[in-house]
């Protein structure tokens, strides 16, 4: 599996190839992010797997579990830049950083569709933060707990930078 680090041109470009491309979904995944254990900083990868009632191939939190893969927007992650802290995505410990979609807004049992063929469910908004992260240290904030959100892979697929999402509300 290829790994590539975001480069701080890396968000310019990324907008103008989203730009560049037919809108046919609520948003575009930015990011796809792995790391081989909990609790750190997650790896910006090329292209991710996610595997049906499991989560993002390699990655420490994928298993049998309601929190099988992370999403966070970039849109929050701009959030922290603002107060002066240099923040990627993954930094925050999310798998997939999104663009496009106030996901703290989906009610869980949201269905998303990653990609071409996977198909997610929202099952928890948010996280209980136990000990403050080395971003709440730094500047007094994080995003992740009450912005990020959780899902379990429905249906398999591969995922990457680009890729669209579509939303599908199941209430």
């Amino acid at each position: 599996m290829k790994i590539f680090r975001l480069n701080e041109n890396s968000d310019s470009k990324m907008e103008k190839n989203m730009a560049d491309d037919e809108h046919t979904s609520d948003g575009r995944i930015v990011a796809v992010s792995i790391s081989p254990k909990k609790g750190v900083k997650k790896t910006n990868i090329l292209l991710g797997s996610l595997i049906e009632n499991y989560g993002l191939e390699n990655d420490a939190h994928a298993g049998d579990w309601h929190r099988q893969v992370s999403l966070l927007a970039v849109e929050s992650i701009s959030k922290i830049r603002k107060k002066g802290l240099d923040v990627n995505p993954g930094d925050f410990a999310e798998n997939i950083t999104t663009k496009g979609i106030k996901l703290w807004e989906l009610p869980v049992g949201t269905r998303l569709k990653l990609g071409k063929d996977a198909l997610v469910e929202v099952t928890q908004i948010g996280k209980e933060c136990h000990n403050r992260c080395a971003i709440y240290k730094q500047v007094g904030d994080c995003v992740m707990p009450r912005e990020g959100i959780f899902v379990k892979v429905l249906k398999g697929g591969t995922i990457g930078p680009s890729d669209g999402i579509q939303v599908f509300n199941t209430h």
